[in-house]
């Protein structure tokens, strides 16, 4: 296993008149969830996007998995990471069963190995089997979450990439979620970036927080740290009254 999840060193990427990011240098560590916290326009969407290699940097570098991403190599690379997003993505054409198992389709897994691993994340995700020949519109949004986490794990994927994807749902649907996402890591140790807006989101569910602004890294530690001595005002403002929830 590598010893970080993704590395990024020095890097700059400007989209247009706006620097998306700024000078960025991070070593996301292996093994455990990262939540990337911000407001609209920070640059957290764009971090992960460049982790999964969507973005090229203009300037730096970017490690995944222990490998800097190349166009020889990222196909290969983005094979073990998992990706969901607010939207979910769920093809609204395919029944669930179709939706979930389609990564493994496309690395031509076996019907029977696909069945199997349907199975093992039903189970995980505590959905019923019933939702398999439903389409996506059939299902709340809760389980049209829960699906779209089964897709992202199918593969088994080294890195799991979050981007917004309770940001939809209702709050107690959300919290719902939220102790299932923490019972499925407690089961699935696997490194985890989690973009988010929500304070409480980022430190109920994550080990360490990066906190982003404007493109600029404000702070970068474990959550506790974070919330016991922070950086800066904006971290201050931005985690107030969240450290008591930990305790």
């Amino acid at each position: 296993m590598a010893e970080f999840a993704a590395e990024l060193i020095n890097v700059r990427l400007q989209r247009g008149d706006v620097v998306a990011l700024n000078n960025i240098s991070l070593s996301l560590p292996a093994g455990q969830t990262t939540a990337v916290l911000g407001a609209s326009g920070s640059g957290k969407s764009t971090l992960i996007q460049l982790i999964i290699g969507l973005l090229t940097p203009d300037q730096g570098s970017v490690a995944t998995l222990g490998s800097t991403l190349t166009a020889d190599n990222l196909a290969g690379i983005r094979k073990r990471i998992g990706y969901a997003i607010q939207e979910v993505a769920l093809l609204p054409h395919m029944k669930i069963r179709e939706n979930i198992q389609l990564p493994a389709t496309l690395v031509g897994w076996s019907p029977a190995d696909r069945e199997t691993r349907i199975a093992e994340l039903l189970e995980l995700m505590q959905l019923r089997e019933t939702v398999l020949d439903r389409y996506p519109h059939e299902l709340s949004g809760g389980q049209q979450q829960r699906a779209g986490l089964c897709r992202a794990l199918f593969l088994r994927p080294d890195l799991l990439l979050l981007d917004e994807p309770f940001s939809g749902l209702d709050t107690m649907t959300r919290r719902s979620i939220h102790a299932q996402f923490l019972e499925m890591r407690k089961k699935l140790p696997i490194s985890t970036v989690l973009v988010t807006h929500d304070p409480e989101e980022a430190t109920r569910l994550a080990e360490f927080i990066v906190i982003m602004r404007r493109g600029e890294l404000q702070q970068f530690d474990t959550v506790r740290e974070v919330l016991d001595n922070p950086a800066n005002d904006y971290v201050r403002d931005l985690c107030t009254g969240l450290a008591e929830d930990l305790e």
